[in-house]
């Protein structure tokens, strides 16, 4: 089914639309236009809760503007598909090196952004976005336990606290999505469920090509199965029980990004009871939301993107703490 440009007018495709939107408000600082861009009860799930008014969206945009009003985020990819007729979902990604002042001194500071944004009609109805908070704050030179101190979590709200879709290749938190490029979403999806929550390792080789490529928080990137495996059990070792849910997928091929790529919104639940890798053990369960953006070649993931918000994942966990320790009682 073709797409009603509708859904992206005036632009001549949803991924201009989402480039040229996002210069006008973040770099030509039109953040009223943000009016005309959001309904006025859209919905915005971030790292640190959910937002359900256009206003709030405002006021927070103009404070972070004004945070770094130097800031230049580039688009680095932009993974849209359709939404019925008249609507996309996208997953824009967001490179960011700016100069600031540290110490006294002139520092680059490179992060990355991941916006999953619902669009109808040309107007935004949902969104979830994922920072790497991480990289900003080691980069700034500030302790991310003390960054996150700080920050307040607020809670989810909406389709974010629903039970994961049964297929996401039918249907997402985004609604019904076309069944494009079938053979490489169930490979990603079979990936998820075998490395990620099968915690079968050593299975990365199936999926990726040795050479592979994973950019993570931190403005980290690892290279070759064996970074991809450690990086993957640092992560679980906080949680070992933990599981990845997919809440949303779509697909996109376009020479401009090298090719067909596949983003996978998740969310890892569990309970903080592993390694004490984000302040002491709370035994409570968190809720992280995640976008990986893979790129697919010849049937195998030769690129991964991902994002979370470390930060905002510290501040949630700090939010369930109380007064008394909780000790890892592993004796394995």
């Amino acid at each position: 089914m073709a797409l009603d440009p509708i859904a992206y007018r005036p632009y001549a495709d949803p991924d201009e639309f989402i480039r040229e939107v996002t210069d006008l408000i973040w770099v030509q600082r039109d953040v009223n236009h943000i009016v005309e861009n959001y309904e006025p009860d859209s919905i915005v799930h971030g790292g640190l809760g959910t937002t359900t008014d256009r206003a709030g969206v405002i006021e927070g945009s103009l404070m972070r503007i004004a945070e770094s009003p130097h800031h230049v985020g580039q688009a680095e990819d932009v993974v849209w598909e359709a939404r019925g007729d008249d609507a996309f979902l996208s997953s824009h990604l967001v490179f960011s090196s700016d100069e600031y002042l540290v110490a006294g001194q002139i520092r680059r500071v490179r992060s990355r952004t991941i916006a999953n944004c619902l669009y109808r009609r040309g107007r935004m109805v949902e969104e979830w976005v994922v920072r790497d908070t991480l990289a900003q704050a080691l980069q700034h030179g500030l302790d991310p336990d003390e960054a996150a101190r700080s920050m307040t979590f607020r809670g989810f709200r909406g389709s974010w606290l629903d039970p994961a879709p049964k297929d996401p290749l039918a249907e997402g938190d985004s609604g019904p999505r076309p069944d494009d490029h079938r053979a490489e979403c169930e490979m990603v999806l079979e990936m998820i469920e075998e490395v990620w929550n099968g915690r079968h390792l050593n299975q990365v080789g199936r999926f990726f090509h040795r050479d592979l490529f994973l950019d993570t928080v931190g403005d980290v990137t690892i290279t070759r199965p064996d970074g991809y495996q450690r990086d993957l059990l640092t992560l679980l070792s906080a949680f070992p029980t933990a599981q990845f849910e997919v809440r949303d997928i779509q697909t996109n091929h376009a020479e401009r990004y090298a090719g067909l790529r596949i983003a996978v919104l998740w969310k890892l639940v569990g309970g903080y009871d592993g390694r004490a890798l984000f302040g002491p053990l709370t035994g409570k369960p968190v809720d992280l939301m995640g976008v990986s953006q893979f790129l697919v070649h010849d049937g195998r993931i030769v690129r991964e993107k991902r994002i979370y918000d470390d930060l905002a994942l510290r501040a949630q966990i700090n939010s369930t703490r109380g007064d008394e320790p909780v000790a890892n009682t592993n004796i394995y």
